[in-house]
């Protein structure tokens, strides 16, 4: 007996399904199903993590999607919300994108939260019908807002072809109401829907089943059985209770029939399911045949680049190797090193191989864009693409990666087989001026911003389940005031009572035993910092594209993790507000020195610069401005560039955890020998660790010397490596680095180390999931202490303006920061309504050291449109104020 359930909710039906994709296959596999189909509502958001679990398993995976559907609204409606106009053109469907008015959203949630019309299970085919349900599901998403969907069966009949649907009917009976919308369903589709039936198990269900064969045989709609799964296994029914209290706003002792009435909707295997239709048997059996017919799988996503930027005649080959050799020559004009042009040649040779040379060229017009407006935004690239000497040469990083000796193929690896991940930063103040040409170079249609996937941690389950099971307010903040991590493992009975609370409550302890189920369930999408996904094709015939919170903002339904299983390109524009700083600093002085400064032109390895940081006189400076910075800038006392990598690496709880920052300490002082065991002879030669670790006195400080480590000391392979390095990134939010501990340090012995000592390099590992830094990270970001540092040296004055101009930022307040200034023999003059501009300026006598003057910024309750008119009414002498009208006489 084969069985495919064809009706699957995910958690990412957000608040209905209680089970994990994994946990779903698992089961799926133990109980013999022949495949699983992911049927989230009007939502392909948990289609990914299903189909890499099954594919894992090697279980069929069909990708679906439960389309609840509104009814159609009137043309008055319909013009308020901005209903895109669809315009068939031959077989495929184009969509005007018309984002509605404030007016709009209004009428979208009403129509939103109106009863559905119908529901229809919807399974694409091939990989064309597939494009067409992410077309149609972008359709309804860009329609309403953040998280809602309007979509109306005249916009399914657009986008059917290719498409098996099963129109899913109500939970009671299926009455006259539901046969009539059953015959428009008929009317307005090519091919005839199937029929879910579904036991109900309330005493009604051989009746139920019967009146649907009823329909069959009058309407021919083939019945379809399904169990309308929404967990996995009978016990979590008790979680997915929970879940729709939270959804309905209400308590466990309130919600009534909001709760499913059992445990039923969990995956049954096919002799359950066979049992319970076996006066229907052909209802099992079409479910395989609508699985032999749906041979769509996510494999077949083929991601191809943007290719705009090459021009015609060219290949993007060879278009980025003539930008670099450009570039190379810029940035080295005494002569190309030729250890550099070594470098260049092998990453151009191995991009070229890849294919990833259009990848290169789109970071690189994003760049120009912002470096080439009339008033240019300053931005540099950092991540793993400082490993780069071509990023290097074409202007997208500002770190020379054979200074510091970076290591290429962690950004770009052959046998990683994925596509590489450039970072850049732009001023903070500017960014959406970069947000939005990317939009309009590329189409809402072919660009969106990645999701963010937002989980239930301890103190947001403990909030949210507190107030489900009834907990008063002053109970449930006293929980989650102790939370930390896993309730039932750190929730002990001494810190229930130190809190005031009775360890031998049942309700209590059921709660944290709830709220340990809870924890890790997506709990909404929110949109990534910045990370955008860009195609050469429609990216909505990839994945759907939905509105954002944020006005003028679209994300796709899919998160890092997900696009990465895809080998979707990714690249980060992200917001630094020391770039804002930076920026305004270099006008500053501009303006009054008439000297021009850019990140590549401030001079390097200034001696007055690194005796600042030893003395922790860093207020105001780039990362290391916190109190521990400035506790750890005196102890190692920095000298040049690659100790301000360090400095930047060392003060994070990675490295700390790891027990990493003494040891590194106490060698650096010469207090402690360094230490670099030797495998056996047989094994590899008695150097390879200082090799690895030599920079760093036999320390791993860097994610980068942790790979390379592993590499040399356990003999992992590429693969293994890569998934340590994923296993690093994913550490705290899902603690997989432990699956690879028993691997290196086994093999570390089998290669004659000591286990004591493979076990310490393990945790220090480990340490790197706690916010462990990459070296080439630290180094973009060292380079941004060292140029905030010289301008805070050589230009106090200017700094301070720059950096109060570019407020919120930062540890400190406008008053400290006017205050160090101070005490760094900068005058500084208070906010005055007859020479301040908005923002802090400099003046005073040009042949000596410029004083600053407090913006109008700083005045308390002063609005920016209204200080800015002040500024200009005092700039512009002729403008006089309108003069008040004399009253008449009576």
């Amino acid at each position: 007996m084969k069985y495919t359930e064809l009706q699957v909710t995910t958690p990412f039906s957000f608040l209905r399904g209680a089970s994990h994709a994994e946990e779903l296959v698992a089961q799926a596999m133990h109980l013999g199903l022949s495949g699983l189909a992911v049927t989230d509502r009007n939502s392909l958001a948990g289609a990914v993590r299903v189909h890499a679990a099954a594919k894992e398993a090697g279980l069929k995976c069909i990708i679906g999607a439960r389309l609840d559907l509104v009814e159609s609204p009137s043309q008055s409606q319909a013009s308020i919300i901005g209903f895109p106009r669809a315009k068939t053109r031959g077989p495929t469907v184009q969509e005007e994108w018309t984002p509605g008015s404030s007016p709009g959203q209004a009428v979208a949630k009403e129509l939103a939260g109106a009863p559905s019309f119908c529901s229809l299970l919807a399974w694409p085919t091939d990989r064309a019908a597939y494009g067409l349900l992410t077309r149609l599901i972008s359709l309804g998403q860009r329609r309403a807002g953040k998280g809602e969907c309007l979509i109306t069966l005249d916009d399914v009949a657009k986008f059917q072809q290719g498409l098996i649907f099963c129109a899913v009917p109500p939970p009671g009976w299926p009455d006259e109401a539901f046969e009539a919308t059953l015959k428009t369903i008929i009317e307005r589709l090519d091919a005839r829907p199937y029929l879910a039936a579904t036991f109900r198990h309330d005493g009604r269900d051989r009746a139920r089943l019967n009146r649907l064969a009823e329909l069959e045989a009058r309407h021919g709609t083939p019945m379809l059985a399904t169990n309308d799964v929404h967990f996995h296994h009978p016990a979590r029914k008790r979680l997915a209770d929970v879940m729709a209290c939270i959804r309905e706003g209400t308590t466990i002792n309130e919600a009534g029939y909001l709760l499913a009435p059992h445990a039923e909707g969990h995956l049954k295997s096919p002799q359950e399911m066979a049992r319970l239709f076996r006066d229907h048997p052909d209802a099992i059996a079409r479910t395989q045949d609508v699985a032999e017919a749906c041979t769509f799988s996510l494999d077949e996503l083929k991601y191809e680049y943007p290719d705009e930027p090459v021009p015609k005649g060219t290949s993007p080959q060879k278009h980025l190797e003539a930008l670099t050799w450009a570039g190379a020559k810029e940035r080295y004009p005494e002569g190309l090193p030729d250890k550099v042009r070594a470098n260049l040649v092998k990453e151009l040779a191995l991009i070229d191989k890849l294919g990833y040379a259009p990848y290169f060229l789109t970071v690189h017009d994003i760049v120009n864009f912002a470096r080439t407006r009339p008033e240019p935004i300053l931005c540099q690239g950092r991540g793993s693409a400082a490993n780069s000497a071509v990023c290097y040469c074409i202007g997208i990083t500002a770190v020379d990666p054979a200074a510091i000796d970076l290591l290429f193929e962690r950004f770009i690896s052959e046998e990683r087989k994925e596509p590489p991940d450039i970072d850049v930063d732009f001023e903070h103040e500017r960014r959406e001026e970069v947000i939005q040409y990317i939009y309009a170079r590329y189409g809402r249609e072919r660009a969106g911003l990645a999701a963010t996937v937002i989980t239930y941690r301890g103190r947001s389950a403990v909030r949210e389940v507190g107030k489900v099971m009834g907990l008063s307010e002053d109970v449930t903040s006293a929980l989650a005031g102790i939370v930390w991590g896993r309730m039932s493992e750190e929730m002990s009975d001494a810190r229930l009572k130190e809190a005031g609370l009775d360890a031998a409550d049942p309700v209590i302890a059921e709660v944290l035993d709830i709220c340990d189920e809870l924890a890790g369930f997506p709990r909404h999408l929110s949109q990534h910092v910045g990370g955008f996904v860009l195609t050469r094709g429609r990216l909505d015939e990839t994945v759907p594209i939905g509105n954002a919170a944020m006005e003028d903002r679209t994300l796709i339904e899919w998160d890092k993790d997900d696009i990465d299983t895809l080998g979707i390109l990714k690249v980060d524009v992200l917001a630094l507000g020391m770039l804002t700083c930076i920026r305004k600093c270099f006008d500053l002085i501009e303006g009054w020195y008439g000297v021009k400064y850019c990140l590549a032109t401030v001079p390097r390895e200034d001696p007055a610069v690194y005796d600042m940081l030893c003395r922790a006189d860093s207020v105001g400076v780039f990362q290391v401005e916190s109190r521990a910075q400035m506790n750890m800038l005196p102890r190692l006392k920095p000298r040049c560039f690659y100790d301000l990598v360090i400095e930047v690496a060392i003060v994070r709880p990675g490295p700390i955890q790891g027990d990493m920052v003494h040891p590194y300490l106490r060698r650096r002082d010469g207090l402690e020998p360094e230490e670099y065991p030797a495998p056996a002879p047989e094994h590899g030669h008695r150097d390879e660790l200082r090799e690895v670790l030599g920079r760093t006195k036999g320390v791993p400080l860097f994610q980068e010397q942790a790979m390379k480590l592993a590499m040399v000391a356990a003999d992992f392979t590429p693969g293994e490596l890569n998934e340590l390095r994923k296993a690093m990134a994913t550490f705290r939010r899902r603690g997989t680095i432990g699956r690879l501990e028993r691997k290196m340090i086994d093999r570390m012995v089998e290669r004659g180390y000591e286990r004591e000592f493979a076990e310490r390099c393990f945790n220090q590992i480990k340490g790197f999931g706690e916010y462990g830094f990459p070296e080439s990270h630290a180094a973009s970001f060292a380079h941004l202490v060292y140029v905030s540092s010289w301008l805070k040296c050589h230009y106090p004055a200017a700094f301070c303006a720059s950096i109060i101009n570019s407020q919120p930022m930062g540890f400190y307040a406008p008053a400290q920061l006017v205050r160090d200034a101070r005490e760094h023999g900068v005058t500084v003059n208070a906010p005055d309504v007859n020479f301040s501009a908005w923002d802090c300026t400099l003046e005073g006598d040009p042949e000596q050291p410029p004083q600053v003057r407090l913006g109008l910024r700083l005045v308390d309750g002063l609005k920016e449109a209204d200080g800015r008119m002040v500024e200009q009414r005092r700039l512009t002498p002729s403008l006089s104020l309108p003069r008040k009208r004399e009253r008449e006489r009576p």
